[in-house]
């Protein structure tokens, strides 16, 4: 039976076109988290690599940073607002659970009428979007797509928690995905292990609030209403870390191989900004030469999840450390657990 179906009208491959970031204006160093937890700034530094990290004011929501970090990206393509027929936002730090964030912002840029949805893919989450709009372009249901990793996660910050209140910033990083001659996107190894979801998650789900009672005159309510405290991040630090280091520099293997590239055809790795240490144990077991520069954001921007892969991005290629046309492993890993890897061509 012959199909009724059209076939696909797309471009054979699709590249990064343009990269955006922004970061807050409140830079908070170690010192400042050092109020609330029994630790030090060596020790820190020495477990994370972390020496400060940009908290977000009032005005700097989910949906003004990602504007901001958007405009940049869509300049940097150069394209127009009006040409972008989708708009993916990765975030876990949008607490609307509808409408998408991402509708608010394709209005703001005045992007017209793009799809527009939200994923949840925690720290990998920017590798998620990456895949979705090299899809679409080469589909053919979007010429240029824009993909958006932001976070608030100081809103989800427990400061009193001495594993994590060190490690999370906020900020927003973009980019622009169209149409290319050439392949600039390999094929991306994704996936997920389930079975070790509990290693990373927030304290309790939102709900909890919908039998929590409201404080009040009984003393023991108010004893309970008060034992819940707002939600926050948690992690079992050593098994992520070992995670992290053993698994994911097998996946990021698996990306190289399946992009038909070795180490030594590298220019640029930029890992997930997670924890220095981490990205120094990638390093080792790939094997990189020390010709390729690899991202080492996360010193001055901590852990900002979905926006970090973009946002290191940006920041080398504004500071020279990388160059149009350079070749890039990036992966990103994090809650759930899942996991993303792909080479690219940089913008």
């Amino acid at each position: 039976m012959t199909s009724k179906i059209k076939p696909a009208k797309g471009s054979p491959y699709a590249r990064i076109m343009g990269v955006g970031g922004y970061r807050p204006t409140r830079v908070v160093p170690n010192e400042e988290i050092l109020k609330h937890i029994d630790s030090s700034d060596e020790w820190i530094r020495s477990r994370s690599g972390i020496a400060t990290r940009h908290w977000a004011g009032p005005e700097e929501t989910v949906a003004a940073m990602s504007v901001e970090a958007s405009g940049k990206a869509i300049a940097d393509a150069g394209i127009a607002p009006e040409q972008i027929g989708a708009v993916i936002v990765s975030t876990v730090s949008h607490f609307k659970q509808t409408p998408a964030i991402a509708t608010e912002i394709a209005h703001r840029i005045g992007a017209g009428k793009p799809a527009a949805f939200d994923i949840s893919a925690g720290c990998a989450g920017f590798g998620y979007g990456l895949t979705l709009a090299k899809g679409m372009v080469t589909d053919g249901s979007a010429e240029y797509v824009l993909v958006i990793g932001v976070e608030r996660l100081s809103d989800l910050t427990d400061l009193k928690d001495r594993a994590t209140a060190f490690l999370f910033g906020d900020g927003a990083g973009a980019v622009i995905v169209g149409p290319a001659k050439e392949p600039a996107i390999g094929p991306t190894v994704w996936g997920s292990e389930g079975d070790k979801a509990d290693t990373i998650k927030q304290t309790h789900p939102w709900d909890v609030y919908r039998t929590t009672p409201v404080p009040g005159g009984d003393p023991e309510v108010r004893l309970a209403a008060e034992e819940i405290r707002y939600p926050a991040i948690t992690q079992e630090g050593q098994a992520v870390f070992r995670w992290a280091v053993f698994e994911m520099a097998k996946v990021a293997q698996q990306a190289l191989d399946a992009a038909g590239v070795t180490p030594d055809d590298l220019d640029v790795f930029i890992p997930h900004q997670a924890n220095m240490r981490i990205i120094d144990s990638m390093v080792k077991t790939l094997k990189l030469p020390e010709t390729v520069t690899v991202a080492r954001d996360v010193e001055t921007t901590g852990n900002t999840s979905a926006a970090s892969i973009p946002l290191a991005m940006e920041r080398l290629l504004a500071t020279g450390q990388a160059k149009s046309g350079d070749t890039a492993l990036v992966i990103g890993f994090g809650a759930g657990l899942v996991y993303a890897a792909t080479v690219v061509t940089l913008p």
